[in-house]
């Protein structure tokens, strides 16, 4: 994934590079002279790839890669991730700047040389981003994922439904003025291209992820991201590597759906056992107690070449920990990860997809689901589980 949890929430979830630059145009046009307004031409944003003496090389958003003196005299500040008032930049020296670091860039319209001059540089520093990519994984590895239940735009609140089978309960996510509220982009999944959206805009049977300050029944969310998504349950008709596509023939709609796999799409196989012991669950038949799943205990989760999966706000991060906890969706997150090559015709598959009707973009799939197929609210699992709901990987 990059897990479909770490695609969905990681939050990612936590690219924050759009924020970024976001932030320093922002503080820039706050900062900037009110007889002044900065043109295209006279400013540029993006990352710096190389440093030589007093020249800068900068990777703008759009690709392309522009030059920059920065003379002593250039006003250096320095923003924290997030900030978009220069009131609370600080000065930097030139020295500190670094490969990596996000600068917006001032041209010095007086001057003459072969090289443009910078007349001012605000930098946040590529280690205060990844610090704050990791807080607010971390953040969203301690909030909740569900199905949403049921909105009330007036007073804020949101009962989100979260586990499934006997592990499921209701949360209700508070949300205020402050709150950020995002939604996925139709046909995307990936939650750095999540927009800003009113609580007016979620809908019963969304999934939905928060992040906030958290008792056993409530959240107090410092932020949301919503969703709707679809679910399929079926068997493989065809697959087409080259193509990186699966038909299934979906068991609801017993209608044939093209599934597109993503460089972000999650693949998962669950051993015999796991889907045994999960199914057991789901039906209410396996003791609450049960250690591991009917005697194999959860790994953390492995890639293709074996190496631990990495974590984020979708990502698994529960080591030993699965089902036995009661947390069914954990269960799924350590199962062991495939790739398109390891699917057979034939075989049952269930899914979380992008919304569509003949064609779809997976964004989780889950193999070796036929004792699943028959339980109880699997779907319900298996939409908890691709909003990071078992240890947000954001994955979750």
């Amino acid at each position: 994934m990059k897990s479909t949890q770490q695609r969905l929430f990681y939050i990612s979830r936590l690219l924050a590079s759009a924020a970024v630059l976001a932030a320093c145009v922002a503080a820039a046009q706050q900062a900037a002279p009110t007889n002044t307004q900065p043109t295209a031409s006279s400013r540029f944003l993006g990352a710096i790839t190389s440093i030589n003496g007093d020249t800068l090389t900068v990777k703008t958003a759009q690709g392309d890669s522009k030059q920059v003196q920065v003379p002593a005299n250039a006003i250096l500040k320095r923003i924290e991730p997030g900030q978009t008032n220069l009131n609370a930049a600080v000065d930097m020296q030139y020295a500190d700047l670094a490969v990596g670091d996000r600068v917006l860039v001032n041209l010095d319209p007086n001057a003459s040389g072969a090289v443009p001059s910078a007349l001012r540089v605000v930098a946040i520093k590529a280690g205060d981003v990844q610090k704050k990519q990791q807080a607010e994984a971390e953040a969203w590895q301690h909030g909740i994922g569900g199905l949403v239940k049921s909105v009330d735009a007036s007073s804020g609140n949101i009962v989100v439904s979260t586990g499934a089978g006997p592990t499921a309960q209701s949360v209700t996510v508070k949300t205020t003025s402050a709150t950020i509220l995002k939604r996925y982009a139709p046909g995307s999944v990936r939650f750095d291209e999540a927009v800003s959206a009113p609580i007016a805009a979620i809908q019963p049977g969304d999934q939905l992820r928060a992040r906030g300050q958290r008792t056993a029944d409530t959240i107090a969310a410092d932020e949301v991201v919503s969703g709707g998504f679809r679910n399929i349950s079926g068997t493989i008709s065809s697959i087409d590597a080259t193509g990186s596509t699966l038909v299934v023939k979906d068991l609801a709609t017993k209608k044939a759906v093209t599934i597109h796999l993503g460089a972000e799409t999650q693949m998962r196989r669950l051993p015999d056992r796991m889907a045994q012991f999960i199914a057991m669950r789901l039906k209410g038949q396996a003791p609450n107690g049960a250690g591991g799943y009917g005697g194999v205990v959860a790994a953390r989760p492995q890639n293709a070449s074996g190496n631990s999966a990495p974590g984020g706000p979708g990502a698994a991060q529960g080591g030993q920990r699965g089902a036995g906890r009661g947390d069914l969706s954990q269960a799924l997150s350590n199962a062991p990860l495939i790739k398109l090559g390891d699917l057979q015709k034939g075989e049952a598959v269930m899914l979380v997809s992008t919304q569509g009707v003949s064609e779809v973009t997976a964004i989780t799939l889950l193999a070796g689901v036929e004792p699943l197929l028959e339980a109880p609210a699997s779907q319900d699992l298996l939409s908890n589980w691709s909003m990071g709901s078992g240890t947000p990987d954001v994955a979750q």
